[in-house]
């Protein structure tokens, strides 16, 4: 804002100086300075110094308004003193004009107007003018003069405040649908957190409390393995409701109510999880571990979490390796499992899994690469995601 006023008032200034240039030099070349130089040099210093009158700011547009019509009366009693009839240059009066309509408003504006009309008239007639011989031509000068800068300098005005308020009310229903659009999304977050409450939480809860139920019951037995499944059952199901709870929270709006949302400094509960449900898995680190922005640092826990989802889903579910990488600029993630020797016919697919880790890559510009090695006995699920990444 300040580098548009400094603006303004350099071009203010600019026009000023070729005003004041041009009214100066015509007057004093029209032959008045050789039969009454100290007048004239007079008259070109009043003429100067209202001209450089307009660079003054605005609230002083009547002010200057009316020097301007002295210094025209004053011009034209020069000439007619010494018998020129010349027409003197009005770049000042002019802009004169056009500065009383586009700053001064009501009664003081017009009154400013008549001024100046009153002010070309008389100068006209004081001149001798040819067009004192007809009324019309004298009415149409004056007007051309007096009242046609003013009326451009309102419609200016006008316009630029037409274009303000528009841009006001543009400004406004941007706004106004910005809310609308908060309020929209609050609601249907609100929505879908209700109905994640009554359908999801209920089932994952009943879950747990059952597979507790019946891990119990099978504690006096000689089954470990059918213990060590329903222990890991109820542990995930735990897991489960607390990131749901966290999930519930985030939809709410209380994202500060409660814990962090997870990230790499976590994957030692994920591994622990999936051990405990008989898989054994391999954790690798390389590399200077790097602190990295919240919203990726959530990212990469949740691929981490598919990629071991994953393996114990659609692998032989006995290993699985998962490397860690932190890099200048990059952090790589890689989990590789055996493949089981005779899949059945809906895991030689895709795992539908492989659809969010590349959403959620992509989301951040990394890289998602997968599939089965040469041998087609290990399949691989590698991601580099860049440190900062937009």
């Amino acid at each position: 804002m300040l580098d548009v006023s400094r603006s303004l008032a350099r071009q203010s200034l600019v026009v000023a100086v070729v005003a004041a240039l041009i009214d100066a030099v015509v007057l004093g070349l029209c032959g008045v300075f050789t039969v009454a130089p100290w007048q004239t040099v007079a008259a070109v210093a009043a003429i100067v110094a209202g001209d450089l009158a307009l660079a003054a700011p605005p609230r002083t547009a009547g002010v200057v308004a009316v020097a301007q019509v002295l210094v025209r009366l004053l011009a034209a009693w020069l000439l007619h003193q010494y018998g020129f009839g010349t027409r003197f240059a009005d770049v000042g009066f002019l802009v004169a004009g056009y500065r009383a309509g586009a700053w001064l408003s009501g009664p003081k504006s017009v009154l400013t107007m008549l001024v100046m009309c009153g002010g070309v008239a008389a100068a006209h007639l004081l001149i001798g003018s040819k067009n004192d011989n007809d009324w019309r031509l004298l009415l149409a000068t004056t007007a051309a003069a007096g009242c046609v800068p003013w009326l451009v300098g309102r419609y200016t005005a006008a316009r630029g405040a037409y274009i303000a308020d528009l841009e006001q009310r543009e400004r406004l229903r941007r706004q106004e649908h910005q809310v609308a659009l908060e309020r929209a999304v609050t609601e249907e977050r609100a929505a879908i957190a209700r109905d994640l409450h009554d359908v999801i939480s209920h089932h994952v809860s009943a879950i747990g409390i059952h597979a507790g139920a019946a891990r119990m019951a099978m504690a006096d037995t000689a089954n470990g393995t059918a213990t060590r499944s329903l222990a890991a059952v109820e542990s995930s199901s735990r897991a489960a409701m607390v990131d749901l709870r966290r999930q519930l929270d985030l939809l709410h709006g209380r994202d500060d109510a409660g814990q962090r949302q997870p990230g790499l400094a976590d994957i030692d509960g994920l591994v622990d999880h999936v051990r405990a449900a008989g898989m054994n898995v391999e954790v690798a680190v390389r590399g200077s571990v790097v602190e990295l922005p919240e919203s990726l640092d959530v990212t990469v826990y949740r691929i981490v979490q598919e990629m071991l989802t994953n393996a114990l889903r659609h692998g032989d579910g006995e290993q699985a390796r998962l490397e860690v990488a932190y890099r200048p600029e990059r952090v790589l993630i890689r989990a590789t499992n055996p493949m089981p020797p005779a899949p059945a016919a809906e895991d030689t697919a895709v795992p539908r899994g492989l659809g969010g880790i590349r959403r959620r890559t992509e989301l951040f510009d990394g890289e998602l690469d997968y599939g089965l090695d040469e041998s087609g006995t290990s399949w691989h699920t590698a991601v580099s995601v860049p440190i900062g990444g937009s």
